[in-house]
């Protein structure tokens, strides 16, 4: 029996199972984290300390001092070293780009509106610690927070080695702590007199640090919902073993991952499942995503793939041309083309790894600079101005049957008429 299935599209409830597959409720959990959350806020240090110590593993300080860091990242492996660094300069390239601007438009004369963007003043980064370092993570979520200008960026990683703080120190964190899940969430949404309160949080983590930032969510800003890592694969004239490749890749990420091809042609569903059976590893998460959320689905047509795939909204999308690429406008990030490889913008391309899941695409990307400023609006009106406008406000305000709203609009039109020669 092959490791991953193949389903005919109009097998529509083995498909919907497959497409529409969310994370699953777990109350349990939601009742654990939240007693987590409600003692750190309750007990600050002391509770943080407690949880550190039983489920991070702490031994010592919480908080990591410079002199480590340096001396730490000092061990790491000089093409590592090389690494962080090409990455994090083509990370910096493009979380420039996406720095939202500032502008003043006047839509009458006597009235301008201005686009203010000033960037957060504290943020918080989630660096997994589970069964992998994760440098990468910490650079895509700490450097677009410095491009926009946040003059303090503090970092959560429960186990960081050294390729952590080496990224750290490249991507000018100013504080590293050695927190992990639920109660590292909510020491950064509400402070403790170790660390600091943040006015966003951002990046991915397990069930227990997902859990925690949906709670926080009313009193600390946070990015998205960042489940269990998807790719889906929309292809006619794929290499099938490259298609397996960046299946398995993704898959072994975590045993509830998601990898899905999406073909009108059924040869090259059949060759891509047995390459995914040749390439896989016999055991391991890899095999295990594969095997109970992996799938490979045979379409009528490219048209009906790409409704599929707008359906899917998946994190990380895959196609062979422009033309399809075009189409798919539900997913974190489109890779376009055979050499287009999904690993390559998980670290070194420049775009953002830290990506919506769960069909969370279908109303956002991933994260950006924009996710690390304040953008709001100042409005000017003068005398002449507020009399070109007053009457449709008043209009508007009078239809509402909000009188007051009237008023003050007349108040003041009352008075400059009567200054006016």
């Amino acid at each position: 029996m092959a490791i991953i299935r193949i389903l005919q599209s109009s097998s529509t409830s083995a498909v919907s199972a497959l497409i529409d597959k969310r994370p699953a409720s777990d109350p349990a959990l939601a009742r654990r984290v939240r007693t987590i959350v409600e003692r750190v806020r309750r007990d600050g240090d002391r509770a943080l300390e407690r949880y550190a110590r039983a489920f991070d593993g702490l031994e010592g300080p919480i908080e990591i001092e410079r002199d480590e860091i340096a001396e730490s990242a000092r061990t790491v492996a000089a093409d590592v070293r090389r690494a962080i660094r090409f990455a994090a300069r083509n990370i910096t390239l493009v979380a420039k780009s996406q720095r939202p601007r500032t502008w003043t438009v006047r839509p009458i004369a006597g009235v301008s509106i201005e686009q203010r963007v000033v960037a957060l003043d504290r943020v918080g980064c989630y660096v997994p610690g589970g069964r992998y370092p994760l440098p990468s993570s910490l650079l895509m979520t700490a450097i677009p927070a410095r491009v926009a200008g946040v003059p303090e960026v503090i970092a959560m990683c429960p186990k960081p080695d050294p390729t952590v703080l080496y990224a750290a120190r490249v991507a000018g964190v100013s504080r590293l702590f050695r927190l992990g899940g639920a109660h590292a969430i909510a020491a950064m949404a509400y402070g403790t007199a170790t660390v600091p309160r943040v006015d966003r949080i951002v990046g991915p983590g397990n069930a227990y640090v997902a859990a925690a930032k949906a709670l926080v969510a009313t009193d600390c800003a946070i990015d998205f919902f960042a489940g269990p890592s998807e790719i889906a694969v929309l292809s006619t004239t794929g290499k099938p073993a490259w298609i397996a490749a960046d299946l398995i890749a993704q898959a072994e990420h975590d045993p509830h991952a998601r990898a899905i091809l999406i073909t009108p042609r059924k040869a090259l569903a059949d060759a891509v499942a047995r390459a995914v059976e040749r390439q896989a590893p016999r055991q391991g998460p890899a095999r295990e995503a594969l095997a109970s959320h992996g799938g490979i689905i045979v379409t009528r047509n490219v048209e009906e793939s790409v409704a599929l795939m707008q359906r899917l909204a998946p994190e990380h999308a895959v196609c062979d041309s422009n033309a399809v690429a075009a189409r798919i406008t539900r997913a974190g990030t489109v890779f376009v083309g055979s050499f287009s490889a999904q690993a390559s913008g998980d670290y070194v391309t420049g775009s953002n790894h830290v990506l919506p899941t769960a069909g969370a695409a279908a109303a956002r990307g991933g994260l950006s600079t924009a996710d690390f400023v304040r953008i709001s609006s100042v409005q000017r009106i003068s005398s002449a101005g507020l009399h070109r406008i007053a009457a449709a406000g008043i209009a508007l305000a009078t239809a509402e049957g909000l009188q007051a709203h009237a008023d003050s609009l007349r108040i003041r039109t009352a008075v400059t008429s009567r200054r006016r020669p």
